[in-house]
């Protein structure tokens, strides 16, 4: 099947406070954004027409642009407005949305402290990041070879284009070596995450996930921590080494794209995905989705 550039699809894309044609949303070659990483952004995910944690997106972007030293000049307010409507105008139920904000193309050099700051909202359809038919079997992770930095290094609890370019390298050389993803340490040798998304693993009936303060502390990870909270799970935030993997039964990655995603292996590391890690993954279609949410809530 043939895939459609971006560059190439139809609709409309919310750009600096307006609905614009798809082709026609474009920047100039020599903006910031581009040259020196100066650009935040969001991936959520609709289900059934309604943004999941929308307000909880925009506020991270909004923080995410801040620590770059630069304001989104939209309100949460305004952003959750325009994600809206960017889902209507698409027809789209089930979507993946991509808000951006970025430094334009007023100075060029390291120092652009004039430049007009823009932001572009896009929504298409987008189905399970991995393929739903063998989910259950678990995906198969590498080891990056890239650590994640020092937050004293680089801006690491914003969401910032920058951050992702070991992320791009090392996913590409683990897809290169037959695995799906792969696993990034923190630059002292600690589990830290995937190339975009977060990680827990299972033992004797406890979830253990790596604490979020050396990388991004995603959205989605926020909610299954309060999912597995809710159904009476014991949830450790610590320091993982490495070689503990080895005493974990069972393994999983959360994220907006990922959703709730198990893993059998973690390079030498096997894991069984399991009753834990099924009921999150229950749990979350039931968080995430309106209807499935109604009749819980109904029922209880």
């Amino acid at each position: 099947m043939s895939v459609i550039p971006f560059d190439q699809r139809e609709g409309h894309i919310w750009v600096d406070g307006r609905m614009v044609p798809w082709a026609d949303a474009k920047i100039h070659v020599l903006s910031h954004g581009l040259h020196y990483g100066s650009s935040v952004f969001e991936g959520e995910r609709a289900y059934g027409g309604q943004i999941f944690k929308c307000t909880e997106h925009s506020q991270r972007l909004r923080r995410s642009a801040e620590l770059l030293d630069f304001e989104v000049p939209f309100t949460v307010a305004e952003i959750d407005a325009a994600k809206q409507l960017v889902l209507k105008e698409s027809g789209l139920q089930d979507a993946y949305l991509r808000p951006v904000a970025w430094r334009g193309s007023e100075m060029m050099g390291v120092s652009a402290q004039a430049n007009t700051i823009h932001l572009a909202i896009a929504a298409w359809e987008w189905p399970s990041y991995f393929d739903p038919a063998t989910k259950m079997k678990g995906i198969r992770l590498d080891l990056a070879e890239y650590r994640r930095p020092d937050p004293r290094t680089a801006p690491s609890a914003s969401k910032a284009a920058g951050l992702y370019m070991i992320c791009t390298i090392s996913k590409h050389r683990a897809e290169n070596k037959g695995y799906a993803d792969a696993l990034m340490l923190d630059w002292e040798d600690n589990v830290a995450e995937c190339t975009g998304a977060n990680v827990f693993f299972i033992q004797d009936g406890v979830i253990h996930t790596p604490q979020a303060d050396r990388f991004l502390n995603g959205i989605t990870r926020q909610t299954v921590i309060e999912l597995a909270k809710r159904r009476g799970y014991e949830v450790v935030e610590r320091r993982i080494r490495l070689e503990e993997l080895a005493g974990f039964t069972e393994c999983f990655i959360t994220g907006s794209a990922a959703e709730v995603t198990p893993v059998s292996e973690i390079a030498q590391y096997r894991f069984t995905p399991a009753a834990m890690t099924k009921t999150l993954m229950d749990d979350y279609t039931a968080e995430v989705q309106p209807k499935a949410k109604a009749a819980r809530n109904n029922a209880a």
